[in-house]
């Protein structure tokens, strides 16, 4: 056990690192690590699974309590970003739909379990980001193919009724089985297999992306002034994203605790699922706006700390 705590401690301080790493790994072994695509579904399994085990149904409750903080990430998770995702790649990347399916994917998809470590790292409400983490995740296997739809219509083909089962087997059926599992254990479960679990999952995640990464290496390998264009439009509207939440948050006058549940909640994205989803159903150009977003989510993730730790120094420093 003491073993797991420390390898987990050393890797989430080093999560920074790990996913570009694994990035990089997945195009330079890409002809090795595409022949573990078939294990994708289930290592992302795992992944919700163990993602999901501090979570529980008395958070439905805690949210339903307080539902401004909730509705307010849901609808920047799942309506605003994915719309400007939609204009923006529009405008940007008009002669090249591949891209901008992947841009609207990528803001589709629901929020990171990894949301819950940042939040804990800089004090927010971890209780609203566990109900927000749970609900959108139970939610996604309908959320993400709907959004989709509804937002590009005819210019994707894609067979939404399998989509809906992988999300089902790689997201819902694990969230509610850890749920279930937190319930009746009476919160013991966490205390128990979550930190055996917590390291597992983490290598588990770095195969997934080196997997995934894998199938998008002739765009790696070849980058271009158009998919460098690509990133950092990605890079902008992730950052956009984080900061709505802090922005928002501050007009509605919202307590520190959940400004900062609100930003992580909201701004950081399940980009393994994306990813899963982007190299089952889509074609190599998709899978990169989702890719690409692992070089940057968490240093993005860490900036936003800092933004975060300035603006409620500068507030107490008023009040006083």
């Amino acid at each position: 056990m003491k073993l797991s705590i420390k390898l987990n401690a050393v890797l989430e301080k080093l999560m920074p690192v790990i996913t570009p790493f694994s990035l990089i790994m997945g195009v330079a072994f890409s002809s090795f690590f595409i022949k573990l695509q078939p294990l994708v579904p289930w290592l992302f399994a795992l992944l919700t699974f163990s993602g999901s085990l501090g979570s529980g149904f008395k958070d439905i409750k805690n949210a339903a309590k307080n539902p401004l903080p909730f509705i307010l990430s849901l609808s920047i998770l799942h309506v605003l970003m994915p719309v400007i995702a939609l204009g923006t790649g529009k405008v940007l990347f008009s002669g090249n739909p591949d891209i901008v399916t992947g841009m609207v994917l990528e803001f589709s998809v629901p929020a990171a379990v990894v949301s819950l470590i940042w939040v804990s790292i800089y004090k927010g409400n971890t209780a609203l980001s566990l109900s927000i983490l749970l609900i959108d995740t139970l939610l996604s296997p309908f959320i993400t193919p709907l959004t989709i739809k509804l937002l590009l219509g005819s210019n994707v083909t894609i067979d939404s009724g399998d989509m809906i089962k992988d999300l089902i087997f790689m997201i819902a059926i694990p969230a509610l089985l850890a749920a279930s599992l937190n319930h009746f254990t009476k919160g013991m479960v966490k205390q128990t297999l979550s930190p055996r679990l917590a390291p597992v999952s983490k290598l588990c995640l770095m195969v997934v992306i080196m997997s995934n990464s894998s199938k998008a290496a002739p765009l790696f390998k070849s980058m271009t002034p158009k998919l460098f264009g690509v990133a950092l439009t990605m890079l902008v509207l992730a950052a956009l994203g984080l900061a709505l939440g802090i922005i928002i948050a501050r007009v509605l006058k919202l307590k520190h605790e959940d400004t900062v549940s609100l930003a992580y909640s909201a701004g950081l994205r399940n980009i393994s699922a994306g990813a899963v989803i982007a190299a089952k159903y889509f074609s190599e150009a998709v899978i990169f706006p989702v890719m690409i977003c692992t070089v940057f989510q968490q240093i993005l993730a860490s900036a936003t700390g800092y933004a975060l730790s300035r603006i409620f120094k500068s507030e107490e420093s008023e009040n006083n």
